[in-house]
């Protein structure tokens, strides 16, 4: 019998599928998502250099309350937006890190556009 593939395997395969196409430059880095059940996390990655430019989490202290709701992903994908533009990246790359784009990581790109971020 066939044991069920869990959802986070399935996640990591579409992950490297969606990342054979997204590099992250210098002129254009890649702002990767990552989300657990009660937190989110957002970097801006030079995948050229292997570095990460820019980080924002729900982890941080100050930060919002809960990065496991809607709420709480707007106010991250402010935060990365503002210190991204700080460093005069204006420009990205959206990596959704295998996840649907729905929900928290959309809530979390929209924030981040409305910001000024272009992607």
């Amino acid at each position: 019998m066939v044991g069920k593939i869990s959802k986070d395997v399935i996640r990591t395969r579409v992950h490297k599928r969606i990342r054979i196409k997204l590099k992250g430059t210098s002129e254009r880095p890649r702002l990767a998502v990552f989300r657990s059940l009660s937190h989110i996390y957002a970097q801006v990655i030079d995948d050229s250099k292997g570095v990460t430019l820019v980080a924002a989490s729900s982890t941080e202290k100050g930060s919002v309350p809960s990065g496991g709701n809607i709420a709480g992903a707007k106010e991250i994908g402010k935060l990365v937006a503002g210190r991204a533009k700080e460093n005069g990246i204006k420009q990205v790359v959206f990596d959704r890190g295998g996840y649907q784009y729905h929900g928290r990581v959309k809530a979390l790109a929209d924030a981040a556009r409305e910001a000024g971020l272009e992607f």
